[in-house]
């Protein structure tokens, strides 16, 4: 018996290896972030000059000539701890407008900036569980102390998808938070930040705003 469960022991670790050695989230190295933000910029830019998706109206984009950004910052990118936490109740998240779009909490991310412990909250719009494209799509909203003052005054979004999320961790890039429609435009529904999602430090990196 001894013999056997010596033989069968490779296969068990095998077995068990996910439990234990499952690969973590890795910080970007400084060149491979400056390429990263560089083509998120640029896919959001060509984003607003696409008449089917661009928030901005006709007049608008036709002199549009690129968002403004924030200069890029290493240190805005962080390793943040992510703790899973979805049991909580459904809830109407408000807009900019009386639509009111479900919404569940899907976990909570854990990191330190400007030399303290933050926390924000990670949603989970429940259209969008719906449509195979988009129900991996995980949404962070959040204000900072930026906002009216560099950045939009609303506050301002970032998004990854369930797959970043590895080993508990993800990678959390305030330099690809970008700005709601409702920044350009009127008759977007944008959802408002919640309470729990108000950082008590300006975030400086980013898609900057007028006001």
């Amino acid at each position: 018996m001894v013999c056997r469960l010596f033989h069968l022991l490779p296969a068990l670790l095998l077995m068990a290896a996910p439990l234990w050695a499952q690969p973590t989230a890795q910080k970007p190295t400084l060149a491979e972030h400056t390429q990263q933000v560089a083509d998120f910029q640029r896919e959001l830019n060509a984003e607003f000059t696409d008449p089917a998706r661009s928030p901005l109206p006709a007049e608008a984009r036709r002199s549009f000539a690129g968002l403004p950004f924030y200069p890029i910052d290493y240190a805005a990118c962080l390793l943040a701890r992510f703790v899973p936490d979805s049991l909580g109740p459904v809830f109407a998240m408000p807009t900019s407008t009386g639509k009111r779009p479900l919404y569940r909490k899907y976990g909570e991310l854990h990191f330190e900036l400007g030399g303290q412990p933050r926390q924000l909250l990670v949603y989970q719009n429940l259209d969008l569980l719906a449509n195979p494209a988009y129900r991996d799509y995980l949404f962070v909203p959040f204000t900072d102390r930026t906002n009216g003052h560099g950045s939009y005054g609303g506050g301002r979004y970032l998004d990854f998808r369930r797959g970043q999320i590895r080993g508990g961790q993800v990678v959390l890039d305030f330099n690809k938070a970008y700005n709601p429609s409702c920044a350009y435009a009127a008759g977007y529904d944008c959802p408002v930040p919640p309470a729990e999602n108000r950082l008590t430090v300006a975030v400086e990196a980013g898609t900057r705003h007028d006001h």
